[in-house]
């Protein structure tokens, strides 16, 4: 079975800014880019930190009003003095959260919902910057089609991992909703075949109905289903 890594899935061609970029520049490359977040690297390519829309929105957010009055929001401490960042370096949110190219997405969207983060620089073993990959790279597994999803299931998981024969297991595939059927000796062979099935890249859900001849997870009991 052959899952998805960040390297596979994430934006090879980085848009970044040195520490010294200044705000309006940041600004524009945004706009021309069609990204909403950059990361501030050395002349080695090494993450510094990152720089957001909401890092510059919230430099912004204590400037006074057309009439001079100020606007009474009242910002983190952490985030004191950001009304007068020019540069990237001043701006940027550091240090950043980085992955690695070897990560799983699983494991990437967990770093990311922990975090609470949209995106991440993703560094080699050297720590260079090599990619970015956002929330939506992470749902491009759900892009594959539902052939794509069974043939996986059939040929990798059923026949190659686990070496049942074709007949065994049924699988459906409807918008990426898994459903199997069919029947096997164990109650725990029907166990290891729906974990392997959920894992297999852009499966949304999946349904199980697997018979088996008697339930060797219950403690001296075989009960035939």
């Amino acid at each position: 079975m052959q899952h998805r890594t960040v390297f596979e899935v994430m934006t090879h061609n980085v848009v970044t800014v040195a520490p010294q970029t200044p705000f309006k520049q940041i600004a524009r490359l945004f706009a021309e880019h069609d990204v909403s977040a950059v990361p501030v690297v050395d002349h080695d390519r090494r993450v510094l930190g990152v720089v957001s829309e909401a890092d510059l929105l919230r430099a912004t957010a204590e400037l006074p009003d057309l009439e001079g009055r100020g606007t009474g929001v009242r910002l983190l401490s952490q985030e004191q003095g950001l009304p007068d960042a020019e540069t990237a370096a001043q701006l940027m949110t550091a240090p950043a959260i980085t992955a690695q190219p070897s990560w799983n997405l699983v494991e990437t969207a967990r770093t990311m919902h922990r975090e609470g983060v949209k995106r991440l620089p993703v560094v080699d073993e050297t720590g260079q910057l090599v990619g970015i990959i956002s929330r939506s790279d992470l749902l491009r597994p759900f892009l594959r089609s539902d052939t794509a999803i069974r043939c996986e299931i059939e040929h990798e998981v059923l026949a190659d991992t686990l070496r049942l024969a074709p007949d065994t297991i049924r699988v459906v595939v409807d918008d990426g909703v898994v459903t199997l059927t069919g029947r096997v000796d164990e109650r725990a062979d029907a166990r290891v075949i729906e974990r392997l099935c959920r894992s297999v890249d852009g499966v949304v859900a999946l349904h199980e109905s697997i018979e088996y001849a008697y339930d060797n997870l219950a403690l001296d009991v075989e009960q035939p289903r």
